[in-house]
This record gives structure tokens, sequence and C-alpha cells, in this order.
């Protein structure tokens, strides 16, 4: 194994920049000196965080909306740069952010219901700052333990790597992963299919919450990882020495046999004697020990940063809310339980369908939801209120869904309760920003009453 570079390796790989003194007249940056975007229209980090007037109200039934803070458990009908700046100047600290925004593919989407949800117009410049300013006031607002994940497409994937590694610092990069949404792009005729999407990783400092998620091991990955088998069960045999010399215990003879050269035993003589009565040693041929690590039925394959497993939905049986950029809930739960505890505070300032907010309430933590989009309130409360409904559901009743167990905005409340498995309500606040009170109070009131 390779563990540096000699003298011979270093002339050559430098042999120009070594023999030949400094010629370009335009030095390039000094080490450390860092990249950013440049753009019209590009705020400070101070006037980006100078205080933005932030009025909230809660709405419950026909009742007069009363006036609101921000507090946990709750779904906000606004700007969200409104709500992340009273985050950030009132609190409550955010121990997770997810946002899946716009991806500036300038189209705009429908609901399943044929329902306008949002404009995706913003584009270049716009897109980008109006992002930045909003990954500013999120860093203000997290705890130093924190995270951030934002799930992107490839439009805007590398723009944002760039402004998330000057707003939290690119030593608080974690990763770029790689997400399955769909099985096949039949109408990809000149280029290659778009099958993919994008997670950028953050956390707020080196010290953050870490909760390693896996996934069951498929029987081909025990078969190839745990090929032996003896009468205590399926194993492996995993070396019982490591890199490095050591002067104790550890470096010293064990059965007569000295660790190879340039290594160490793993553990002392003694534990490695405990191992070898218990039969958990393999001795080949040779006389080399090597160590039987067992599979055990808790064993878990920790998640790589490819995600193949979490598409979007894809076919008829799965329940949605029918919002067009609903995203998988398994893939939510992972998130959620990977990088926070139960109590801690959840927010996702374009909730979209709500998936974030259920997979927060699920697993214990409290949540906050931001979304500007009428369609986006009418899916996150219909959810949290009465559930989802299958797929295919959307397909068999077109006609404004006068028989579905869906909320039709304009329409009243569903007609029958759920069919699948008994559905919990979840308690919560519904606020909106105050100054929509007054040109859309009878639109306000049919949401609460959802």
């Amino acid at each position: 194994m390779a563990t540096g570079i000699n003298k011979r390796e270093k002339l050559s790989a430098d042999a120009l920049t070594a023999a030949l003194p400094h010629r370009d007249p335009n030095p390039l940056p000094g080490l450390g000196a860092t990249a950013r975007l440049e753009y019209p229209g590009r705020l400070s980090e101070k006037e980006i965080i100078k205080p933005l007037k932030a009025e909230f109200v809660r709405l419950k039934g026909k009742t007069t909306p009363t006036p609101a803070t921000l507090e946990p458990n709750s779904f906000v009908l606004a700007d969200n740069l409104f709500a992340l700046h009273a985050l950030a100047a009132r609190g409550p600290k955010v121990d997770l952010f997810y946002l899946d925004p716009p991806y500036a593919t300038g189209m705009g989407f429908q609901s399943r219901a044929l329902e306008h949800s949002y404009d995706d117009h913003r584009m270049d410049a716009a897109y980008v700052e109006f992002m930045r300013r909003r990954f500013i006031l999120m860093r203000e607002a997290m705890a130093d333990h924190a995270s951030i994940y934002v799930h992107i497409g490839h439009q805007m994937v590398s723009h944002l790597k760039v402004v998330m590694d000057e707003v939290f610092g690119a030593d608080n990069f974690r990763n770029v992963i790689t997400r399955r949404k769909c099985s096949s792009k039949n109408f990809t005729k000149h280029q290659y299919a778009n099958l993919n999407d994008y997670v950028l990783f953050y956390t707020k400092t080196d010290d953050y919450k870490w909760n390693q998620p896996g996934e069951k091991p498929s029987a081909d990955w025990i078969d190839k990882e745990y090929p032996k088998v003896d009468a205590k069960g399926r194993h492996k045999l995993v070396p019982v020495h490591a890199p490095g010399t050591r002067n104790g215990a550890t470096g010293g003879l064990w059965r007569g046999k000295s660790p190879p050269p340039g290594k160490h035993w793993q553990y002392v003589p003694t534990k490695l004697d405990e191992f070898d009565r218990a039969g958990e040693i393999h001795w080949s041929r040779n006389g080399n020990p090597r160590r039987k690590v067992y599979l055990t039925a808790d064993k878990l394959v920790p998640y790589t940063d490819s995600w193949t497993e979490f598409r979007d939905a894809h076919h008829q049986s799965i329940a949605v809310t029918g919002y067009p950029t609903e995203k998988n809930l398994s893939m939510m739960r992972m998130i959620v339980a990977a990088s926070s505890d139960p109590g801690d505070l959840v927010v996702d300032p374009f909730c979209g369908s709500g998936t974030t907010l259920q997979a927060a309430e699920e697993l214990g933590r409290r949540w906050i939801g931001v979304d500007q989009s009428f369609a986006a309130a009418k899916a996150t409360l219909t959810r949290l209120r009465h559930g989802v409904q299958k797929m295919g559901d959307y397909v068999e009743r077109p006609e404004r869904f006068k028989d579905a167990k869906v909320v039709d905005l304009f329409g009243g409340l569903p007609s029958e309760a759920q069919e699948a498995a008994p559905f919990r309500p979840v308690e919560f606040d519904f606020l909106a920003d105050k100054e929509l009170v007054e040109p859309l109070g009878a639109e306000l009131t049919r949401l609460a009453l959802l």
C-alpha cells in the first residue's frame, strides 16, 4: 500500500514549477482564498440580517384571526423570508433544516387535481440571491449542532454548492447526495436520461448531531459480505492487525507470533485469547489468525451518498397529497432520524405538501413548515388533518374529485373517512402573514375550515 510520494515522484510531478522561475504576470489567489458568485443586487450579510417586520396571525375555523408568534408545531402561510427573520431574531433555535426549493426550471406546476401550485421562474442571479438571503437567515437560526439538507435539481446544484460553501463554510460541507428520483425517461432523445436530483448536506459546525442511518441488507449483500457459515452462524473473516507500529502489548508477541511488519495487533493478547477460546478466531493453514465477525439480526448497511431507494411516487397504490413535487416519506423519515433527536425542532421553509412535517411528527420531533402557495397550504393542512389518498384515485376521479376522499378548497370538506389504516389527526397551529388577512380573508377562512 502506498504511504506517500518519494523524491523521484515529487521531482517528476513538480518538474516544471521546480525548475523554472515564476513567469505568470497574474498570480493565482493565495491558499485559503474563498470563491463566491458576483452579480447585481447582492446584499451584504449585515443588510440581510437587519430586522424585518414579521407579524403573523393564528387562524382557527371561522373565528377572528388573532396575533401569534412563530412556535413549534405550526404551519405558516407566508413568504418564508419573514418566517426565517422571525426565527433568526427570536428563535426557537432550529436543530434541522430540510428544504426542497424551486429548481429554477422556468416552469409552472399544477397539482394532480389540476390546481396551480407555484411558478418556478426565478433564474440565474435572481435565483442565487433569493436562496443566498435565506441561507444566511437559516444559518443564524440554527443551533450549533444543527444540520441543513437542500434538495435541488441539476439546474442549480453547482451554484448552490458555491453559495453554501460561502455561507456555511466549506469545512462544514458533508455530502452531495445523488437521489434516484424516477425509473426511466422514455422521452429522452438527444441527451442522457435525467434520472437523478441532488441533496446538499451541510452542518453549522463540526460538532453536529448524527445518528448513523442504514438499511436492512439484501440476500445478495449478505452472501457476498458474510460468505462463511459454522455452527454459530453466518460470518466473515477480518484481520486482527492494523497499520502502524506500537511499543506496548499490541506490538508484542501473541501465541509466539509478531504482528506483520509495520502493523500491530488490534487487541491486547488477553482479548485475542478470549476470542480464540470462544471459537471466534480462524487459523489459516499457514497459521495466520483472522477474527470471525458474525452477522447479527439488527445488522444495517450504512447509507452512502447514492440514494436509489427513495424514488418519487411511481405506482397507483402509493398514498400522496397530489402536490406536484411531493417527496418520498421514507426518505424524510431517514433524514429526520439521522440528523435530529426526539424533541428537536425541524423546519421546512418550502414545505409543499408537508412530508417533512409528517415525518417529524411521527418521530417525536417538533416542527415548523412554511409555504406561500395556497395549493401547498391545502395539501399540508389536508395531510395533517385528514391524511392522504392513493395516487390512483386522482386518475379514477378526475371531475373535481367529487367522490374522492380529499378536500376541494372551494367545494367543502371530505365526504367520508379515509380508507387506509386509522388516521390520527395532528394537533398544530395554522398561522398566516398578517398582511394576507384583509385581501384574502375569505380564502384563509376556507383553509382554516379544512
